[in-house]
C-alpha cells in the first residue's frame, strides 16, 4: 500500500489525511504540538474551558463530507447548533446591530440605522450570491496551477469587479458609516483588511446567509476530537509533539520527511499542512524550488497577527452574545496601523467569544468563559510583546470593564493570553501571522502558494495559505483540491500543466 505523510495536524491537513484514507493511502499525520488541531487547541485552567482556534463554523456541509467519506454521519460525532445573532457589533456609542437570522431579521435591524440600506443590503446580498457562484462553487476545490486556468476566469472577476476591494463592494451598496463597517469586516476573519483585500471575499456574505453560522457542542475541541475519532477507525496513524524538519528531495521527487530527532520517515505522498513562507524558507532547500516560489516567499505580504486574551469570570454575563465584535472609535485608519504601521497602536478593534452562551460546559456553573482576539501587527513591526504584552491586556479589561463587561477587572480569573510570538513558536507561522498570507488579489488564484508545489513532484499543499484560502470553508476546500491532484495509489500523477 502506498503511503501519505501529512505535516500539520490542522484542519486542512486533518481533511487532506482522511481523503488519502479514502483513497487507499496508508497515512500518518505529524504535528508538533500535543493535540490535533493546529491553532484549534483546547486550554483549561481553574475549571474553565478554552478554545484557541477558529470558533465561527460556516458551510458545515464541508465536515459532513469527511465523515460520508467513511460512511460516517457527521452527527454521530459531533453536535453543530446555530448560533443567532451570529454576531453582536457594539459600537462605541453603545448602540448595538444583531447580525443574523433570516433576511427579514437583518433588514429589521438595518431599518433602526438607515431605511435607504434596506434596499442596498439586498443588492449587496444578491452581488455576494453571484460572486459565491464564481469564487466558492466553481473555483474553491480547483487546482490553480494552470495560468491558462487563471486567464480563463478573468472575464467572470471583471463582470463581477473583482479588482474591487471589500470595502469599496460595500461603500457602492450601503451609505450608513455604521452599517459600512458592520458588513465590511469580513475579511478580517480571514486575515485581510476590507481597504486592501479583493472583494472575491465578498462571498462570505452569501456563505453566511446560505447556511448561517454555527457551534460544534464542546467546542472547537470537541470537533477534532470527533474527527480524530473517525481517524483512528480508519488506522490512521497519529503522532503529536513532533516536529517536521525538512522534506526529503530525491531525483526532483519528494521521498519523505526528516524529523527534529533525525529520523528519516519515508512515503508515496508528502502533503504540507505548514504555512507555506514557513515551508519555502525553512523546509525545502532552495535548488529544489521553482523561481515562482521563491518569488513568492520572499515578497510574500502576510496577514495581521493576533493578540487572543482568555479568562474566565466568577459571574456571569448574560446580556453578552455568543460572538461579539467590539467596534474601536477608529476603523479605516486603525486598520492601516495594523496592516501597514510600525508599532501597536493604542486602541484596537475586538472579537469576544462567550461559549458559554450556548454551552455552559465550557466553565463551572454560574462562572463565564472568554476569549478576546484583537487584530494587532505582526512581528515584521518589532513589537516587543515582552513588554507590549500585559499593556495590552491593561487596556482591553479596562475597555471592557467600562462597556459590556462592568467591573471585569474585580471578576476576571483564570487569565492568560498569546501574542504573535506564540503563534510563531507554536504553529511555525511566518512572522507570527494569524492567517498566513493576506487574501490580496496579488495573493489569490493563481498568485496564492499552489496545492501541487512549485516545486519537487509528490508535494502537496494544504491550508490557509494556499489556494483558495484561510477560513475554514478555505482550508476544508484545499483539502478537495487535492483529490483532483493526488492519484490513486500505484498512478502515476498528471504532468504539471503550465
Amino acid at each position: 500500500m502506498n503511503r501519505a505523510i501529512v505535516i500539520g495536524g490542522g484542519f486542512g491537513g486533518i481533511a487532506g489525511a482522511l481523503r488519502l484514507r479514502a483513497k487507499g493511502y496508508e497515512v500518518s499525520i505529524i504535528d508538533r504540538c500535543p493535540k490535533l488541531g493546529g491553532r484549534a487547541q483546547v486550554f483549561e485552567r481553574e475549571g474553565f474551558r478554552f478554545d484557541a482556534g477558529p470558533t465561527v463554523l460556516t458551510a458545515p456541509f464541508l465536515f459532513d463530507e469527511l465523515f460520508q467519506l467513511f460512511d460516517r454521519r457527521r452527527e454521530d460525532y459531533v453536535d453543530f447548533v446555530p448560533v443567532n445573532p451570529w454576531y453582536r457589533f457594539q459600537f462605541p456609542d453603545g448602540e448595538t446591530f444583531d447580525y443574523g437570522g433570516t433576511l427579514e431579521d437583518t433588514l429589521s435591524e438595518i431599518e433602526r440605522f438607515n431605511h435607504a440600506d434596506k434596499k442596498g443590503y439586498e443588492a449587496l446580498v444578491k452581488q455576494s450570491e453571484r460572486i459565491f457562484d464564481v469564487g466558492f462553487t466553481k473555483l474553491a476545490d480547483q487546482p490553480f496551477h494552470s495560468f491558462t486556468t487563471m486567464l480563463k476566469q478573468i472575464p467572470s472577476l471583471l463582470r463581477l469587479k473583482c479588482y474591487r476591494t471589500v470595502w469599496q463592494l460595500v461603500k457602492a451598496h450601503i451609505q450608513d458609516p455604521r452599517l459600512r463597517q458592520v458588513f465590511s469586516v469580513q475579511p478580517l476573519l480571514v486575515g485581510g483588511s476590507p481597504f486592501d483585500t479583493t472583494s472575491i471575499y465578498g462571498l462570505i456574505h452569501f456563505l453566511e446567509r446560505r447556511w448561517g453560522i454555527h457551534f460544534a457542542m464542546g467546542g472547537t475541541g470537541a470537533l477534532v476530537d470527533g474527527l480524530q475519532k473517525l481517524m483512528k477507525e480508519n488506522n490512521i496513524d497519529i503522532q503529536l509533539n513532533t516536529t517536521v524538519k525538512r522534506i526529503v528531495v530525491e531525483d526532483k521527487r519528494a521521498t519523505g520527511v526528516e524529523l527534529e530527532s533525525g529520523e528519516i520517515l519515508s512515503a508515496d505522498v508528502v502533503v504540507s499542512n505548514v504555512d507555506p513562507v514557513h515551508l519555502y524558507r525553512h523546509m525545502l532547500d532552495k535548488d529544489h524550488q521553482a523561481m515562482s516560489a521563491r518569488l513568492k516567499q520572499r515578497h510574500a505580504r502576510l496577514s495581521m497577527g493576533l493578540f487572543v486574551l482568555f479568562f474566565g469570570t466568577d459571574k456571569q454575563y448574560p446580556d453578552v452574545a455568543h460572538h461579539t465584535i467590539w467596534l474601536g472609535r477608529r476603523y479605516q485608519e486603525l486598520l492601516k496601523d495594523i496592516f501597514h504601521g510600525s508599532k501597536l497602536p493604542e486602541d484596537f478593534s475586538l472579537y469576544l467569544h462567550r461559549p458559554t452562551a450556548t454551552d455552559p460546559s465550557f466553565a463551572p456553573a454560574g462562572k463565564d468563559s472568554f476569549y478576546v482576539l484583537a487584530p494587532v501587527p505582526n512581528l515584521q513591526a518589532g513589537i516587543n510583546w515582552e513588554q507590549e504584552g500585559p499593556r495590552l491586556q491593561e487596556r482591553i479589561v479596562k475597555a471592557l470593564s467600562d462597556s459590556i463587561l462592568p467591573d471585569l477587572k474585580k471578576h476576571m480569573v483564570a487569565d492568560f493570553y498569546m501574542t504573535p510570538e506564540n503563534f510563531a513558536q507554536d504553529y511555525l507561522s511566518e512572522g507570527g501571522a494569524g492567517f498566513s498570507v493576506a487574501p490580496l488579489f496579488s495573493q489569490s488564484a493563481w498568485f496564492r502558494f499552489h496545492n501541487r508545489a512549485e516545486g519537487p513532484e509528490n508535494l502537496y499543499l494544504v491550508g490557509a495559505g494556499t489556494h483558495p484560502g484561510a477560513g475554514l470553508p478555505g482550508v476544508l476546500s484545499s483539502a478537495k483540491v487535492l483529490d483532483r491532484l493526488i492519484p490513486e495509489p500505484g498512478l502515476q500523477a498528471q504532468p504539471l500543466a503550465v
